[in-house]
């Protein structure tokens, strides 16, 4: 346990650093820990050290998970991509979904928080900032539409952007960091999203975290810094 305390003193005090350096405070940025193909005991270590929020993306892996898990007072965020036609099976377990990239996936997050009867979904729009045709994300030039489309759904609190840049060195995903904050404060003027609500910037992992807090960002996901290299 101490090892975990340590790992986790090293890590805030660099969110802490880099949040200085953008004149904010280190409390002030959530960390997501990725816990994506590591067991519920890695994760309830973390747990008791004191970490809140983890991230999963996959939903029968976070549903073994949650199970196992449901007594620990988690904030679950799921951050991979998600299929309409799993929406039902988490919408009443996540904290927050981060990946809503398409009108068809709001409206079924919409739906299903009708059918489970839940006041409101935390969610997040993901921004492909790198315009990659491989990865999930509404392009930069379409998110004002969906963001104004999503806001007119009232079961949705549509908290704020989401992306995962190009794999690059932290120094080079510098302007798309700065690029997603400058979307997200461009949204806040031309839309009628409201800032009190509208006001994350889910962005960096173990690599980039500290860049991208220096750009803006809120929320950090970061695994492998944390639970080590994947399978």
């Amino acid at each position: 346990m101490q090892n975990t305390i340590d790992l986790l003193k090293k890590v805030y005090e660099a969110i802490s650093v880099a949040a200085e350096i953008s004149g904010r405070e280190g409390q002030n940025i959530k960390l997501v820990a990725v816990s994506k193909r590591k067991p519920a005991e890695d994760i309830l270590r973390f747990r008791r050290a004191g970490v809140v929020s983890f991230g999963e993306n996959y939903v029968q892996e976070f549903l073994e998970k949650y199970e196992i898990l449901k007594d620990e007072d988690i904030n679950w965020h799921f951050i991979g991509h998600l299929q309409s036609n799993k929406v039902k099976y988490i919408v009443d377990k996540v904290f927050m979904i981060h990946t809503v990239d398409k009108l068809s996936l709001a409206r079924e997050i919409q739906k299903q928080a009708e059918k489970h009867d839940l006041p409101f979904v935390n969610i997040l729009i993901q921004v492909n900032i790198g315009e990659e045709p491989q990865k999930g994300g509404v392009m930069p030039d379409d998110v004002y539409t969906l963001v104004e489309e999503v806001l007119k759904l009232d079961r949705i609190r549509v908290r704020g952007l989401m992306s995962i840049p190009p794999f690059l060195t932290s120094e080079e995903l510098k302007p798309y960091h700065g690029l997603l904050f400058e979307l997200r404060r461009n949204i806040l003027e031309q839309t009628e999203a409201d800032p009190m609500i509208f006001k994350e910037l889910s962005m960096g992992m173990s690599n980039d975290f500290d860049t991208a807090i220096e750009e803006g960002s809120t929320m950090v996901r970061i695994g492998s810094l944390l639970f080590g290299a994947r399978d």
